[in-house]
């Protein structure tokens, strides 16, 4: 469970969550029994909720067809939904004591200077290359204990911006000796990054509100309002729907929401309609209504959770 939080979140952002999950779930078959919306509810927040899926589906295929035994291989492990490489060997080394090595982005900086590695390790070729090198240094009686101090040395000691002046190798170290720091580990290929632009129209009747399941994206099985991706700038005549027969509440500001590769910006459009036409978008759209109280407890991206914070709903 730790390991799958923290794969992309930061230890002092993970640990609640974790504490709720092993909370709400103390078992792999509590957390097979539970509902998505159950699951992705707890994880909301966290993003990446690829990850909150794959667990949920990993804990039914181990609690259905593995008969509730979670494998203890990396080899086997690595047959789970949403577990790589990097999971795969932290599970394996830490829990049952194999000498799989980690790699991770603290052990690609600390193993390419010590050694003076100079491959590009945004190339899948160049894990091997480190992976030879970790294979005969991991710490076969204790390669739990190696794994976690690797990557510890690199979150702390051999940082982008390195303490060699307190780093017991910087004698042996290869960058130390040749002022190679900022040169190591080499990446070369940089992703672009895009921007998009999310607009969505928060329609309410009587104390209800229109909201669809996504079914697909990043976002999938989390819940949203009415979407229509644009431009930066939004015109009425660009509306989905005719909002001569809504009446305006308020416009939002615009949030920024920060993904790997992306950048999202956001606006909330609020409006009241009569029920007739509050049935004809909710057809029309292939919308759900829900109440106030549901529209709080339904799983939703952080960016809307952003936005009914702002607008103390």
């Amino acid at each position: 469970m730790s390991e799958i939080v923290l794969q992309q979140t930061r230890i002092d952002q993970g640990l609640p969550y974790y504490q709720r999950f092993v909370e709400s779930f103390p078992t792999v078959t509590a957390l097979a029994n539970a509902s998505e919306d159950t699951v992705l509810k707890h994880w909301e927040g966290l993003g990446y909720y690829s990850r909150a899926r794959n667990l949920h589906a990993t804990a039914k295929y181990i609690s259905e067809q593995l008969n509730g035994k979670f494998p203890e291989q990396y080899n086997e492990l690595l047959k789970l939904k949403g577990v790589g490489p990097y999971t795969a060997a932290a599970i394996s080394s830490i829990c049952f004591d194999e000498a799989a090595p980690v790699i991770d982005g603290n052990v690609f900086r600390f193993v390419s200077r010590f050694f003076g590695i100079s491959e590009d390790i945004s190339q899948a070729k160049t894990r091997n290359v480190f992976l030879k090198v970790l294979n005969e240094l991991i710490d076969k009686e204790q390669p739990g204990e190696f794994n976690q101090a690797i990557m510890e040395f690199g979150a702390t000691v051999c940082k982008p911006s390195p303490d060699c002046e307190h780093c017991i190798f910087r004698q042996e170290c290869y960058a130390y000796q040749h002022k190679a720091q900022k040169h190591l580990p080499v990446k070369l290929s940089k992703p672009t990054i895009q921007e998009k632009y999310f607009h969505y129209f928060v329609i309410e009747c009587e104390g209800r509100f229109l909201m669809k399941q996504r079914k697909a994206s990043i976002w999938k099985g989390l819940y949203e309002f009415l979407l229509f991706e644009g431009g930066n700038n939004l015109d009425s005549n660009d509306y989905p729907f005719d909002h001569n027969k809504a009446r305006f509440i308020q416009t939002s500001d615009k949030f920024r929401h920060l993904l790997t590769h992306r950048i999202i910006w956001l606006q909330f459009y609020h409006y009241t309609v009569g029920e007739k036409y509050f049935s004809y978008l909710m057809n029309e759209f292939d919308l759900q209504p829900y109440s106030y109280e549901e529209v709080l407890t339904l799983p939703k991206p952080k960016s809307i959770i952003n936005y009914l914070q702002q607008v103390s709903f």
